[in-house]
């Protein structure tokens, strides 16, 4: 059967509109506990479950909604509070839990929340488990007797062990003292966090985006909106700048000129870096819009690289599916297999600072010959479920932008798996192109199914 909520990255939506709401996260609580009780079988330990959440002001809402479903499934519920993407990933890994859960809608902003699950290796579900979690909700929503009722706890040091985690990632033969960072956080769940970590390590530290109020996550700062981390490094004359989203799984860095690398030239660093330490790279996997030059960077210096679809949970499957260690989308999402078995921004930023320590070379010279075509996105807000490509006009759009571009750039245009947009995106060696064919869909996409 197909999957009816779960989409790439969980269940998510806009707060009170369904699935988002109590009675559903109530259900949902329910039936995924229900499949950890039957993965469980026998065994006499009863199944734990760690839920952490972002700063978003539903978060607390779904956390009891959750929790309840839980406990009468029969299952143990640890509350982390506050706690990264990763951060759960890595804890429910530790503890040696049966499952993490993590209320938040990442990059999104604060009106939206989503329900995302780890097994008890750190890895996202298998879309197997997410099935059955889908036709288990089909069924009544039932108690387990008193007696088998789960209980709940908090994890009062969730926080200290997730630091100690990341700076275990960082070489024991380097620090960061002397190193003026800023550290943007979008005030989300890395706010009293990711400061900690690079303070830790002996960087100077200027925290922003860590005054969250419950509605401003992601506004205005953080990896999506990193205009306020260029200001905050030029203000304070610091050396880079370390940008995550909501739930701190994403990372865009800024230098000192103010000059912004994305996820894709922080992949060819740390492919670079591995090089020069492990004496070679099997392959790198990087998604349908990953820019070009790129690319061709990593197959100069002999690096197979492959694209998934767009999202890091494809990006995941590819690098098992072959064996290698690292992938990124340009968004930030970063993935080191050997580090950690999800994207984490904190983890990602201690990589390149080490590249950068090893080389003894800026984030730029790391990128000397590497330089980016010219990308245009455009996000085009649809009518839920429209069918854009079954239209004509959006379809002629699109293929006059590519029989002009044939050669010399390359058009993609795909669904959000996450919100109701169509993305528009066009790349090329012409900036002018870049600007025209994007701007030319997009007003059809507007016209005719906005």
């Amino acid at each position: 059967m197909g999957r009816r909520y779960f989409g790439t990255d969980g269940v998510r939506g806009k707060v009170g509109e369904l699935p988002i709401t109590p009675d559903f996260v109530l259900r949902l609580g329910y039936a995924a506990g229900k499949v950890l009780a039957g993965a469980a079988g026998e065994s006499r330990s009863r199944p734990s479950v760690l839920i952490g959440k972002d700063t978003r002001i539903s978060g607390y809402m779904l956390e009891a909604s959750l929790e309840a479903g839980l406990s009468a499934a029969g299952i143990d519920v640890m509350l982390a509070g506050p706690m990264t993407t990763p951060g759960i990933a890595y804890l429910t890994r530790a503890l040696r839990l049966s499952a993490g859960v993590v209320i938040s809608a990442s990059h999104n902003p604060y009106f939206d929340n989503g329900i995302k699950f780890f097994s008890a290796d750190g890895n996202k579900l298998p879309d197997e488990v997410e099935t059955q979690i889908e036709a288990q909700l089909e069924l009544p929503l039932d108690c387990a007797p008193s007696e088998q009722l789960g209980r709940a706890r908090r994890l009062d040091d969730a926080g200290g062990r997730y630091i100690e985690f990341c700076k275990s990632t960082f070489p024991q033969a380097f620090n960061l003292r002397g190193l003026k960072l800023v550290v943007d956080c979008a005030n989300g769940a890395a706010y009293d966090i990711a400061p900690h970590v690079f303070h830790e390590l002996g960087a100077d530290v200027i925290p922003i985006g860590v005054s969250p109020n419950g509605f401003n996550i992601n506004d205005g700062v953080g990896a999506t909106a990193p205009d306020a981390l260029v200001r905050a490094v030029r203000a304070n004359h610091a050396d880079l700048g370390i940008a995550l989203d909501g739930d701190a799984d994403r990372l865009q860095i800024v230098d000192a000129q103010g000059r912004l690398y994305n996820g894709d030239e922080l992949l060819y660093v740390l492919v670079k870096d591995r090089i020069a330490t492990d004496g070679k790279v099997d392959g790198a996997v990087g998604t349908l819009m990953t820019n070009l030059a790129v690319e061709q960077a990593l197959e100069r210096i002999g690096v197979p690289f492959v694209r998934a679809n767009v999202g890091d949970r494809y990006v995941l499957e590819q690098l098992r599916e072959r064996g290698w260690l690292i992938g990124a989308e340009g968004s930030g999402h970063i993935l080191s297999l050997d580090r950690h078995t999800t994207g984490d921004g904190i983890v990602s930023a201690l990589l390149v600072l080490a590249a950068m320590k090893r080389s003894g070379q800026a984030l730029e010279e790391l990128l000397d010959g590497v330089t980016l075509f010219p990308q245009k996105l455009i996000n085009v807000r649809i009518a839920q479920g429209a069918d854009w490509k079954g239209n004509a006009e959006i379809q002629k759009a699109i293929a006059d932008a590519q029989t002009e571009l044939k050669g010399k750039g390359r058009v993609l245009i795909r669904a959000s798996g996450t919100e109701p947009v169509l993305r528009v995106m066009v790349e090329a060696r012409d900036e002018l192109d870049t600007v025209q064919y994007a701007e030319s869909i997009a007003d059809t996409v507007k016209r005719t199914i906005a």
